[in-house]
């Protein structure tokens, strides 16, 4: 039985989809199961040239509150091109009446009770503007959480956001190297809104993240995506430092911090507001000397 607290509230979703014939059913068959249903699913089929539209357009058949939409581009994954698909698909929902509305990647799925314990969130906290799962990768055989998730930060392929916060903080900006979810994260938070992702609300992501192109390319360019978005040197480092254990085993990190690097020395413009740049690196700075006198107490008992 769907909890009372929760049940009248509504939310919307949008898909951008590129090629997702392996995976999006797994997604579709989530979404489906739903204790409380969304008033509308918009997927839009972002130039796919596999069986993506064929597999969406048949569940649509079978599910009225389904839309299925394609834009036609050039082949390839495009951060750009996927924030421009989700673009369009906000704009087929919000002439709408709905509480929530959601951004939901085309390879991942989750329990029947998920988007119910979501709500619950939201209701519990009239500050909370941006809500989301625990995101959990298949390592040796088994899915585990990310060792980079964070309480604070809701990945893009989960984000639940309520309308007045998505109103004040408006369409996702369009990052030539990724980060879209960040910017969202952040220019809620600019705005007095609170994000938070929740352990207690599992979601399998099917396709490892940054597996798609190469895992040190993708490296160099999450480097130049921090360096777009303004992070703060000694933040970046310390990122860095932190994931030196996984593999490749600190190439990646070089890599990464490479791509970071890369930025200055070009002294390529940033792709956000000073104002962005401000916010994040206080935000930063305050983590990371947090962290340091952390240490600093560890070590002296």
């Amino acid at each position: 039985m769907v909890d009372p607290r929760v049940e009248d509230m509504s939310y919307v979703l949008v898909t951008a989809a590129y090629n997702e014939a392996a995976l999006i059913e797994k997604t579709l068959n989530s979404v489906a199961a739903q204790t409380i249903l969304p008033k509308k699913w918009v997927i839009v089929s972002d130039g796919s040239t596999d069986r993506t539209d064929e597999i969406a357009q048949a569940y649509a058949k079978r599910f009225p509150f389904i839309q299925v939409i394609r834009m036609d581009r050039d082949p390839g994954r495009s951060f750009v091109s996927k924030v421009y698909a989700v673009r369009e698909g906000f704009k087929r929902v919000l002439g709408m009446p709905f509480d929530f509305v959601g951004n939901l990647d085309a390879d991942v799925s989750f329990e029947d009770t998920y988007f119910e314990g979501l709500l619950k969130k939201f209701q519990a906290d009239p500050k909370l503007g941006v809500g989301g799962g625990w995101i959990l990768e298949e390592l040796d055989g088994t899915y585990q959480p990310r060792k980079f998730n964070s309480r604070v930060w809701v990945p893009h392929a989960v984000q639940l956001l309520r309308r007045s916060c998505y109103e004040a903080v408006g369409d996702y900006v369009p990052l030539p190297y990724g980060g879209e979810d960040f910017w969202a994260v952040v220019s809620a938070r600019m705005r007095g809104w609170r994000a938070e992702s929740f352990p207690d609300l599992p979601v399998q992501h099917h396709r490892r993240t940054a597996s798609a192109g190469g895992l040190l390319r993708n490296r160099f360019r999450t480097g130049l995506m921090d360096y777009s978005l303004g992070y703060h040197p000694a933040y970046e480092l310390m990122k860095c430092a932190r994931r030196v254990p996984e593999r490749p085993y600190g190439v990646g990190t070089a890599v990464a911090l490479a791509g970071f690097a890369s930025g200055y020395l070009r002294r390529s413009p940033r792709a956000v507001s000073s104002e962005f740049v401000t916010f994040i690196r206080r935000e930063q700075m305050r983590r990371f000397t947090g962290l340091l006198k952390k240490r600093v107490v560890t070590q002296s008992t």
